[in-house]
């Protein structure tokens, strides 16, 4: 006959319950290890040292040439960073776009004097180069009608942005025998100021971003030999300066208050 008690201690199915609180504090610690993970840096130098190890243990091994030393990256910003391409465009770039933009909508049907404007992009700055007779008459520093619309919408651009403007004043070497002008320097002088004071009476650029300059015939940008040459030569620029770093003369431009003067003429 057996001794055992006939009750015995119920025993209930599965896991008991404290296992599942258990698996729930490791899935948890699991996640949190593997986010500190994501934001860490890997060290290359020691990831390829250790593989290195181990590959030649293993009989394994390839030479891999690297022309910089290797560097942390982190785990995150490498895989957002190549899946995902963002456009950028300069500001440079982006003024240059719209002064093209701009001049060929007022110049639409005018292929000639079209012709005689380039727009370019230097280091921290664009200039626009008015060549040959597609703003002043020979010998004169009128502007023609045709080129006060052109200048007018180039200065509402240029009055949108930071950064001094310079205008240049350049000629050819063929001698002033008679009109207004005494030289060709002068005549350079006078060409740059018109277009300062029409940017600054017409479309109120503050007068302290401009400066006038007339370099005559000392600075050509061809050769006065051929009719080409001159006519390249025969130009104003009208330069943005969106960096100050290569004007020692001038002083950054901060926007205030101040009364209209005149630009400032500099004979060189």
């Amino acid at each position: 006959m057996s001794n055992e008690p006939d009750d015995k201690p119920e025993v209930e199915e599965g896991a008991p319950k404290w296992v599942v609180t258990f698996g729930d504090l490791m899935s948890l610690l699991l996640c949190f290890f593997v986010l500190l993970l994501s934001f860490s840096e890997t060290d290359k130098a020691m990831y390829k040292e250790v593989a290195g190890s181990m590959s030649e243990a293993f009989g394994v091994q390839r030479d891999i040439k690297t022309l910089d030393s290797p560097m942390g990256q982190s785990i995150i910003s490498k895989d957002f960073e190549y899946n995902r391409i963002i456009p950028t465009i300069s500001k440079e770039e982006a003024i240059l776009e719209r002064l093209k933009k701009e001049i060929n909508e007022e110049l639409e049907g005018e292929g000639g004097v079209k012709d005689l404007i380039k727009i370019e992009t230097g280091k921290n700055k664009i200039s626009i180069k008015l060549m040959g007779e597609s703003t002043f008459d020979s010998g004169k520093a009128d502007i023609k009608p045709k080129m006060k619309a052109v200048l007018k919408k180039i200065a509402s651009i240029l009055k949108a942005t930071n950064g001094n403007i310079t205008i240049a004043g350049h000629t050819d070497n063929i001698p002033i025998i008679r009109g207004q002008y005494k030289s060709n320097l002068v005549l350079s002088m006078a060409r740059a100021s018109a277009v300062a004071e029409l940017m600054i009476k017409k479309n109120k650029i503050n007068p302290e971003r401009i400066s006038a300059m007339g370099y005559g015939k000392y600075r050509p940008h061809a050769s006065n030999l051929t009719r080409e040459g001159r006519q390249k030569n025969r130009r104003v620029e009208i330069i943005l300066h969106t960096s100050t770093s290569n004007m020692p003369d001038m002083q950054p431009y901060t926007p205030k208050e101040t009364k209209q003067q005149g630009p400032r003429i500099i004979a060189n």
